[in-house]
């Protein structure tokens, strides 16, 4: 059992090796009257059973802190006489969180959310933040082309990505990608690569990490502005001076249903209503009355999400697999990507990647039944990956279709040829969302 002092709170923190770190260093770490007891990890394999390292956690925690199955938070609130279960992940249904407090408080403890003003750091330059209401509704390629906006207003861009610190949490306390070469040196998982390497694409440089008070420090001495590129349906770490939320066309139902996605909405200034070229009339007016509803002081910007396949002659009639964003897919609840939508498109005839998916692939899709069209880019470690390109290798197609945003090819070895399908943002309409960041410039320069 931990040592305590009769005065401290013992706490609990559930979470997902994100926001659950975050909340610890900004609220916990350095209160002597508190003492985190375990941090319980969900959603990513191969967190739980390890430690949240001593470096990390402060003098109060000498010896670091567990991370332990979610599934043991009753044993947890016992063992260690737990007052407070806080919660810290994202992308989850609202009752599944109320599921969580129960379990919290049949157990003897209260059960907590910190908000905004609690874990929000204060920037020194401008910072710009792209939320949404679920994962893969269009963040990361929204805020790609702020930055690109502002590059080419000659201005000095730092985007700071949620985290994904699913390795060595000491190594990766403070991460700066600039290069290929830098994610080959972190030995960033598939997930990792689908956020970062689009940046470094583009000739720009990506922060990411553990300790986002220092990583916000190093980011703040090399750049002018601060683009934070959010995860899941998460909201920012950084305090925003222009907060765009994106809500997502195809899934418009889901603006009010996740945690704590409806509250980012609320939170916009700017709600973007994603998707516009692929959904109907019907799912558009539905996610703009939804947003209006939940976020009537909100400008409302209308962009779509053009996808484009590399030689899409190739493919018409011919045998495809189609490999899509692996967090798009399954936490996000999407049945298929990009990359399918190329497909279709292109009139390729797409294979059911079941049968030849690998054990480790066929056992991690078993949680999510609704994928069943396409192959989700499942590599969270070596192990996932090299089970990925077997998988792969063993369809009997003439092309692999990858919709997600990295160069699969370059990562593993497959007899098929494989073709990208890609997206990017694009305004559609009146007001759009390039005068909204400008203005931030000129409220931040008067």
């Amino acid at each position: 059992m931990t040592d305590r002092t009769d005065s401290q709170r013992r706490v609990v923190i559930m979470g997902a090796a994100g926001r659950d770190f975050h909340n610890f260093n900004v609220v916990f770490r350095d209160d002597p009257g508190v003492r985190v007891v375990a941090f319980t990890a969900t959603q990513i394999p191969g967190i739980a059973g390890r430690r949240y390292p001593a470096s990390l956690a402060g003098a109060q925690y000498p010896d670091g802190i567990a991370i332990e199955e979610e599934g043991n938070l009753e044993a947890i609130c016992a063992r260690e006489r737990v007052d407070e279960v806080v919660f810290a992940y994202s992308d989850v249904r609202h009752e599944v969180v109320m599921h969580a407090a129960s379990r919290a408080l049949a157990a003897g403890a209260n059960f907590t959310l910190l908000g905004p003003d609690a874990t929000m750091l204060q920037a020194s330059r401008p910072v710009i933040a792209v939320s949404a209401t679920r994962t893969g509704t269009g963040k990361s390629q929204t805020s790609r082309w702020i930055v690109r906006r502002l590059r080419e207003r000659g201005l000095r861009v730092a985007a700071v990505r949620h985290p994904m610190p699913y390795g060595d949490l000491e190594r990766q306390r403070v991460q700066r990608f600039a290069s290929r070469e830098d994610l080959d040196v972190a030995e960033c998982t598939i997930e990792e690569r689908e956020e970062y390497e689009p940046y470094i694409a583009a000739g720009s440089v990506v922060y990411a990490g553990v300790d986002y008070a220092e990583i916000l420090a190093r980011a703040e001495a090399e750049a002018d502005l601060i683009v934070w590129d959010g995860g899941n349906n998460d909201f920012p770490f950084y305090r925003p001076d222009l907060h765009v939320v994106l809500t997502d066309t195809l899934r418009p139902a889901d603006a009010d249903r996740y945690h704590p996605g409806e509250a980012t909405l609320r939170m916009a200034d700017v709600v973007v209503l994603a998707k516009v070229n692929a959904a109907s009339h019907e799912q558009i007016a539905e996610a703009e009355a939804h947003a209006r509803a939940l976020n009537p002081r909100a400008t409302i910007v209308r962009a779509a999400s053009p996808v484009t396949l590399d030689e899409p002659s190739l493919v018409a009639g011919r045998r495809v697999l189609v490999v899509d964003d692996g967090p798009t897919l399954t936490h996000g609840g999407m049945a298929y990507g990009a990359g399918y939508v190329a497909a279709v498109a292109a009139g390729a005839v797409i294979i059911d990647p079941l049968p030849f998916a690998d054990p480790l692939i066929a056992a991690a899709l078993s949680q999510y039944p609704h994928i069943r069209s396409v192959l989700p880019a499942l590599g969270y470690g070596a192990e996932q990956l090299a089970a990925l390109q077997r998988s792969i290798a063993a369809a009997p197609v003439d092309f692999v279709i990858s919709g997600t945003p990295i160069d699969l090819a370059a990562l593993i070895d497959v007899p098929q040829p494989i073709l990208r399908a890609r997206y990017e943002f694009a305004d559609a309409g009146e007001p759009s969302l390039g005068p909204l960041v400008d203005a931030v410039l000129a409220r931040r320069s008067s």
